[in-house]
């Protein structure tokens, strides 16, 4: 997910995209420890896509209270 689109959310929707790519995460671990995972890149791909809802909301949460 890119950041233009991270930012247009809501934080709801970014809390409901955030917990749904970690679900997505634990998901892609366990089928790469069982073998069965067969696009491997797409582990990094989602931790990324968390790490910049995270950042976006710590940067939101920032601007909030300096305001």
């Amino acid at each position: 997910m890119k950041t233009d689109e991270i930012r247009k959310l809501s934080k709801a929707d970014m809390q409901k995209k955030l917990q749904g790519f970690r679900e997505e995460l634990f998901n892609l671990r366990f089928q790469h420890s069982t073998g069965q995972l067969e696009n491997t890149q797409r582990i990094p791909r989602v931790k990324k896509s968390i790490a910049r809802i995270l950042t976006i909301l710590k940067e939101k949460e920032a601007g909030a209270g300096h305001e």
